[in-house]
């Protein structure tokens, strides 16, 4: 058991194989090789309260910025309301189901699968569960974070309603709906969660519940 503790305060530096002791850091500070001054590790801005609080902000207004009206026009005495869903629904209804499609992908369905991902992994780190259950899941959701972060693309969908709204200026009378204010507090809060995620650091953790 002693010897276990040994091996796993020692860090090896990716670029010279120099062994080092790991020391406990502040927040946010990286530990530098002393021979070549390559990064090592870090700890954590936020904890994983903070992360929690983070996660469970963006799931909260995640339902309301997909349902909600984003926009709302007036144009000729009508008024017309568009959602994300309706407005992904639209463009495959015109033909190009491969774009609709992305738009779901990356406005919808990976955003909501990465925010359920790192609640799943907070709570099983959190709670320590330490059954080969929740071992697994946990590698796995570990494995799949990397493919999640790539496929949301929050910030897309945010730019892309703005300059929409921006062209429609001189036509119509547009007024940002409620799903406006939701979906930019989800890619915001979104946005800070994953700044303060460590991916690197979540592997610490699963080698270290043996």
């Amino acid at each position: 058991m002693g010897s276990q503790a040994v091996n796993e305060s020692i860090v090896l530096c990716h670029s010279c194989d120099l062994a080092i002791r790991k020391r406990a850091l502040p927040s946010g500070v990286r530990a530098l090789c002393p021979r070549c001054h390559s990064p090592l590790y870090h700890t954590p801005y936020c904890s994983l309260n903070g992360m929690l609080a983070l996660c469970i902000t963006a799931l909260i207004f995640f339902t309301p910025a997909h349902l909600l009206p984003m926009l709302e026009l007036h144009f000729l005495g009508s008024i017309r309301t568009t959602t994300v869903f309706e407005g992904a629904l639209a463009v495959g209804h015109q033909g190009y189901w491969i774009v609709g499609l992305a738009v779901m992908t990356a406005a919808v369905f990976a955003p909501g699968l990465l925010l359920l991902s790192i609640l799943s992994q907070i709570i099983i780190v959190k709670h320590r569960l330490h059954s080969s259950f929740h071992r697994k899941i946990l590698k796995k959701l570990l494995m799949l974070h990397t493919l999640l972060t790539q496929l949301s693309m929050l910030e897309i969908y945010v730019i892309s309603f703005l300059v929409s709204a921006f062209q429609l200026s001189d036509f119509a009378s547009i007024t940002f709906g409620m799903g406006t204010f939701c979906f930019t507090m989800l890619f915001i809060s979104t946005l800070f969660l994953l700044r303060e995620y460590d991916l690197e650091h979540m592997w610490s953790l699963l080698d270290a519940r043996h």
